[in-house]
């Protein structure tokens, strides 16, 4: 519920509407209704979803498609809920508002989406609960048929007594938590909070991998490509970027600051929105464009007089992303990628990893993925971090998101990992593997004692002091069986 609640408080909350005799009003996006009108400053969230009709700028829309490149947009465009207008101001005509805009749809997927409660737990649950009327019944017939017998009082009380210390469930209480604790704070040390303890039996049951790109197989920020961008042309670029409020700029900008680059002394510095940065230099006009034509990559294009350089921009992959999906793979999952981002893009990446990978998937899309994979008898493993990955988190038989994720995905995941590094991921599902091999030991070995001792027990064979020794060691079995776990992320 937390998690639906902030992913509508990314919706703006108000909006300036343009009234028919030309003024304007300030209203709660409550009362924005289709076919109003309203106007959307540089740096606000909108309010609603519409159609651009004036105006040209560009967008976050990180929380619809995943895409880490904001997305230009002009006349004629549609605009969505929640998505951050970045450069310019524009005129949006209303077309769905309230509980009918795209991320209104992601909340309600989001709580339809649900989880079960860890089946081991369950089942040690009701072990427990039937412990003690079982085992009061147990010493109760023990006591009556050793009266029965002869014994006296004295020795049927102390066989009861011997009955009921003996078969303490304890072993059988713990066979799961202590495993769980040890295990997740192995994983905590290598970077990964595991947030609720049954994660680790799904995640040790999960059989394929089902990746986000943005954020989560790659750092989620644009990276420029300057290796064939002339010397002298590099810091008219840096100035042309220091001029601009595009986050392509901001990136070119970070990229030559790191190579020590200077900026040109440029005048006359102009943004058009939508368009790019121009300025003059040395008398000639220098710009920093857009490129014609670029076939959905991302790119800005540099001119000086009649010299052009196109300077690609790529989202870098996680430092060990192939050696995570790599670890994945030996662990017995299959992984694919499944993302908002352009077709071009995700191929790319799918083909560094060796793995396959489909792009412009919509969070609806997403979720039915999931819920189709689970109605093929799949048991996926979610890995994301936008708010359109939220409904997809919730739904998977496990999930978990990166540090850097929103606040929706944080909490709509299993786990969360920080750092650059994937290989937390690998190790998680490593590790959930060998705790639930460690868990069925422990069952194993509770169930064993309590099979042998209990005779024992029903027979006279044992004092209450051996009984209460015999019950603490069989706690201490499981506890010094789970340790081994202290190891297990590795």
């Amino acid at each position: 519920r937390a998690g639906i609640a902030s992913l509508l408080s990314r919706m703006g909350r108000h909006a300036t509407v343009l009234l028919p005799d030309g003024s304007t009003r300030r209203v709660s996006a409550e009362e924005l209704e289709p076919g109003m009108t309203m106007l959307v400053a540089a740096g606000d969230a909108l309010a609603a979803d519409g159609t651009i009709e004036a105006g040209t700028s560009a967008i976050d829309n990180a929380m619809l498609t995943g895409e880490s490149t904001p997305e230009d947009v002009s006349i004629g465009q549609s605009v969505h809920a929640g998505a951050v207008n970045l450069l310019a101001p524009i005129r949006v005509r209303i077309t769905a508002a309230a509980q009918d805009t795209a991320i209104a749809e992601i909340a309600r997927l989001m709580d339809e989406a649900g989880q079960s409660r860890s089946r081991y737990v369950r089942i040690a649950d009701r072990a427990s609960r039937l412990y003690a009327p079982v085992v009061h019944t147990l010493a109760l017939l023990a006591f009556v048929g050793w009266m029965i017998a002869g014994a006296g009082w004295h020795q049927s009380l102390v066989i009861a007594i011997a009955v009921l210390i003996i078969t303490c469930p304890c072993a059988m209480g713990l066979a799961v938590p202590a495993a769980q604790v040890v295990a997740s704070g192995a994983l905590l040390k290598k970077g990964l909070l595991v947030k609720d303890g049954s994660a680790l039996e799904r995640l040790a049951e999960a059989d394929i991998a089902v990746f986000d790109k943005t954020g989560t197989l790659t750092l989620g920020e644009p990276v420029a490509e300057l290796a064939h961008v002339d010397e002298h042309a590099r810091p008219v670029a840096l100035a042309l970027a220091l001029s601009s409020h595009h986050p392509l700029s901001r990136a070119l900008t970070r990229a030559l600051t790191a190579q020590g680059v200077k900026p040109a002394a440029i005048s006359q510095p102009e943004e058009i929105a939508g368009e790019g940065v121009f300025a003059m230099f040395d008398g000639q006009r220098v710009s920093l464009t857009r490129p014609l034509g670029d076939g959905g990559a991302t790119a800005t294009e540099l001119r000086i007089a009649r010299q052009c350089w196109t300077i690609p921009f790529h989202d870098a992959l996680r430092p060990d992303a192939a050696d995570a999906i790599a670890r994945i793979a030996a662990a017995g999952l299959d992984s694919r990628i499944i993302s908002g981002d352009a077709d071009t893009v995700v191929s790319g990446v799918a083909a560094d990893l060796g793995i396959s990978g489909h792009g412009r998937v919509s969070p609806q899309a997403k979720l039915a993925e999931l819920e189709r994979l689970k109605a093929e008898g799949k048991r996926p493993l979610m890995v994301g971090d936008g708010l359109n990955d939220g409904p997809a988190l919730a739904a998977a038989h496990v999930s978990i998101a990166p540090g850097t994720a929103s606040d929706v995905s944080q909490q709509a995941a299993d786990a969360v990992f920080v750092g650059e590094r994937l290989m937390p991921v690998a190790l998680a599902v490593v590790a959930a593997q060998r705790t639930m091999r460690v868990v069925r030991q422990n069952f194993g070995f509770a169930i064993l004692y309590n099979m042998l001792a209990i005779p024992l027990a029903l027979f006279g064979f044992v004092t209450p002091l051996i009984a209460a020794l015999a019950m603490s060691f069989s706690s201490l079995v499981v506890v010094a069986n789970s340790l081994r776990l202290t190891r297990a992320a590795r």
